[in-house]
């Protein structure tokens, strides 16, 4: 680990998505967006859907994130995530799909659609397609 970094571990129920030391990290928390560095104060917050960025040697990541929480302890973060996708990782046109799905069902004014299930599954796919899109132009 060099000077500036420190660990960072981002596990979903399904898997371990990140496990390696980085510089740097913006994660999406309920109160506005999270910046850590290296000894950072001890930290608890909650995490909405959205996209984080992390630095690693310089150059900088994105992972779609689906809510959870994320602890800062000793230049250790544990990001505990109900959903997390790189953004190298993320079928794009799937994520496409399930946006326009999404927005048809919020256009759909009938008593039995659920909005919010459908707001959050709009969000989701939104994100996906923001931490693909940032990740693919960071390389360009």
């Amino acid at each position: 680990m060099d000077g500036n970094a420190y660990r960072l571990e981002v596990v979903t129920p399904e898997r371990r998505v990140i496990g390696e030391d980085v510089e740097f990290l913006v994660a999406p928390a309920w109160t506005g967006e999270v910046g850590i560095l290296k000894n950072h104060a001890p930290l608890v917050a909650a995490l909405k859907i959205g996209v984080m960025h992390f630095t690693v040697n310089g150059q900088t990541r994105y992972v779609a994130i689906g809510g959870g929480l994320l602890e800062v302890n000793e230049n250790m973060v544990i990001m505990l995530a109900e959903s997390a996708e790189l953004g190298s990782e993320i079928d794009v046109d799937r994520a496409k799909a399930a946006k326009e799905r999404a927005e048809a069902r919020l256009a759909d004014k009938r008593d039995n659609i659920n909005m919010l299930r459908a707001q959050l599954a709009l969000e989701r796919a939104l994100s996906r397609i923001q931490a693909y899109e940032a990740e693919n132009s960071s390389y360009a």
